[in-house]
């Protein structure tokens, strides 16, 4: 089964710090923990993140769900400069309710110039058919509501102009 998950919203900013932040600053400041969501600390073996089929892994904190340490891989799928990433995060490395990968979405259309109309989606896959109704109400009670957080961290790093970590 795949659910999937779409949050939208206006960033006034310019369309390349709309498309470019999310990815390519510093993840600790992106998700930063909520509810059993660990925060992520930081991550190894990204000297190429950012460019489509490379990797990274993901490091987060101890928490209910997670023991700490390395905690899933992230790999770019596709990436439409100043468009469009996709991304997928896959390898869990604890008990996910049963998902085994998450495939994010970030779309960026100019609407004017400092006007970014920016939509993110993520598609959840589980395989498990006796977890499905807890999988939906993780997916459209907690996961939605976890990425309207992570879309206010980005407007923020957005709008203070926070450094790129990569190219």
């Amino acid at each position: 089964m795949i659910l999937k998950v779409k949050v939208s919203t206006i960033y006034e900013c310019s369309l390349e710090r709309a498309f470019k932040t999310p990815m390519l600053c510093d993840i600790s400041k992106v998700h930063t923990g909520y509810g059993m969501m660990p925060k992520v600390t930081h991550c190894s073996d990204d000297e190429n993140w950012g460019k489509p089929g490379f990797s990274k892994k993901v490091y987060v904190t101890k928490s209910l769900t997670q023991k700490g340490g390395f905690g899933s891989m992230d790999k770019v799928i596709e990436r439409i400069e100043n468009q469009y990433w996709k991304i997928e995060v896959s390898e869990f490395q604890s008990w996910m309710l049963g998902f085994f990968k998450f495939v994010g979405e970030w779309k960026t259309t100019e609407l004017e110039p400092n006007k970014t109309l920016v939509e993110y989606t993520y598609d959840l896959h589980a395989k498990q058919p006796i977890l499905y109704p807890l999988n939906w109400l993780f997916a459209k009670l907690f996961w939605k509501r976890y990425m309207k957080r992570v879309l206010e961290n980005i407007r923020t790093m957005a709008y203070n102009n926070e450094p790129y970590l990569y190219e």
